[in-house]
Order: C-alpha cells, then structure tokens, then sequence
C-alpha cells in the first residue's frame, strides 16, 4: 500500500527530505495524510523499517524507513522497532540497478533479529498486524524481501510506502 504517487510535489517534498534532511518536507506529507493513516494503522501494529546498511547510515545519519516509522507512529500510536528486521552485507543501492538487477540484488540481505524479536514491546499473535515501511517503492524488491525475511514470525506481513512511482513514468 502506498499513499502518494511519486511525482510532482510529493517527490520534491520527498527529495528535500532525503537528500536535504529537511523534515519539514516529510511532515508536510504526513499531515495531509494522518487522517488516512490512522486508517490503516492502529495502536496495536508493529511497524518495520527497511533496514539501510549500516555504512550508508552512518554516512548519511539518517534512516528514512525508521524515521517514517517514528512520524507514522507519533500520529497513529502504533509500535515501531528498527532492531526487528535486519541487513546483512552491503549492496548496490536499488536506486542505480534495473527492475531485474533490483529482484536479484536484495536477495539474501534481510535477517529477523530472533535475539531481539523477544524484547520488544509487541505481542506476536495479537490483534495487530505487522508492517513493512519504507519511503518510496518502485519494483517492490525491497519490500518483498524483507517481508520474506519476516517468515519466521508465522504472521501476515504487509507493506507499506510513503510513495509508489508509477508505471511508464
């Protein structure tokens, strides 16, 4: 499920946001949107960031996903945990590789952190549902694999984006 289609000013505003740091562009977005997301995510949800490589997050000092999961949560009262779900190795950025490239580069990179998964504040079974976030989606790569990855947790899995880009755009 995605929100915004990523063009006009919902790419700009989630552009200044990426590449400028400029949260005022992502609270924007999420204000027109809190109705809708109160919506689809309730109190009892687990959201799940898209882990980053750690290099590129210590480069950068942002991680998108998990921030979106902190506003998403601010708004709606959902449980959000960036330790869940985790990367291994370092790949290509999705962003520079073709559709086909993007299945096969994130393969095997996702992990469920089953040391963590005990500690956190969430109870498996529970009424809530768990959700994969991440900013913007274009083939859905992403969000397939580290939906996958969350197999273990013997739970339906969905996925979330701020953005999808739309076909033959």
């Amino acid at each position: 499920m995605s929100l915004f289609a990523y063009k006009g000013g919902v790419r700009d505003a989630l552009l200044r946001w990426k590449l400028s740091g400029d949260d005022a562009a992502i609270h924007w977005l999420l204000g027109v949107a809190d109705r809708r997301l109160t919506e689809i995510f309730k109190p009892e949800d687990l959201l799940l960031p898209v882990p980053m490589p750690l290099s590129r997050m210590r480069k950068s000092g942002q991680h998108h996903a998990a921030d979106l999961c902190r506003f998403i949560s601010g708004v709606t009262g959902s449980t959000w945990d960036w330790k869940v779900l985790r990367r291994s190795g370092e790949q290509e950025r999705q962003s520079a590789l073709s559709g086909i490239a993007r299945k096969k580069n994130l393969r095997k990179s996702f992990h469920l952190d089953k040391d963590y998964m005990g500690s956190i504040q969430w109870k498996k079974g529970a009424a809530g549902r768990v959700w994969v976030v991440d900013d913007i989606v274009t083939t859905g790569a992403t969000l397939h694999h580290a939906a996958k990855a969350l197999r273990p947790l013997k739970q339906p899995v969905y996925a979330f984006s701020l953005a999808r880009t739309l076909l033959n755009e």
